[in-house]
């Protein structure tokens, strides 16, 4: 699976893996985010923090009837307001898929982790 687009100089060819990706890179740079996390916190048992290359462990995506569906599971720091940080996030991460990839981004789930202190 992927997104495939064809235009008048030929095909693209963007991977799940290459969104995933993206989407973890556009996550780490929002507010009160402080990494990522592995989507398998409950068979892992600990919520642990994922290096830049390893993002896509942590993206979930999925073509939906009406876009992409986007899992994303996160850490926060301690003392931020989670609500805001998961609502800021939902909408930056849609935004920069969709102009980015020229796609309709249907759905994007925060699934928040854990808390850690910042620094």
């Amino acid at each position: 699976m992927g997104v495939n687009k064809n235009t008048n100089y030929g095909s693209i060819s963007v991977s799940e893996e290459a969104i995933a990706t993206l989407a973890g890179e556009i996550i780490t740079e929002c507010y009160g985010v402080v990494g990522m996390s592995s989507k398998q916190v409950l068979l892992d048992g600990w919520a642990e923090l994922l290096k830049k290359d390893n993002f896509a462990r942590g993206v979930v995506v999925k073509e939906g009837e009406e876009g992409l569906i986007i899992d994303l599971y996160i850490i926060v720091g301690f003392g931020i307001k989670i609500s805001a940080a998961v609502q800021e996030a939902q909408k930056k991460v849609k935004y920069v898929l969709e102009k980015t990839l020229g796609l309709e981004v249907a759905e994007v789930n925060v699934f928040v982790q854990g808390v850690r202190n910042i620094g």
